[in-house]
């Protein structure tokens, strides 16, 4: 499974929120590829799984993508959260 977080510049943020998203993947016990870029690249890379803050991951939807929406790229606990919910843990 591969997971691509996704900000706008695909620098600082998603990076960090990259780190978060393995972390909580660990905890979890789920194996993923995961990896950070931003919105304009993220159009043209396919993923099973796109994650960043409403405002720039509904940018990508377009009916056959998987979108996960967090409101704080920096929340474990929160990125635990949605990832139980969107990959049914």
């Amino acid at each position: 499974m591969k997971i691509l977080v996704v900000c706008g510049n695909g620098l600082g943020s998603s990076f960090i929120a990259e780190m978060n998203v393995k972390k909580a993947l660990a905890e979890l016990g789920i194996e993923a590829t995961v990896s950070h870029t931003d919105l304009t690249t993220a159009k043209s890379e396919a993923a099973d799984y796109y994650i960043g803050t409403p405002e720039i991951v509904d940018l990508l939807e377009d009916g056959t993508r998987r979108i996960i929406r967090l409101v704080n790229l920096f929340n474990v606990a929160e990125i635990k959260k949605v990832l139980q919910q969107h990959l049914e843990v």
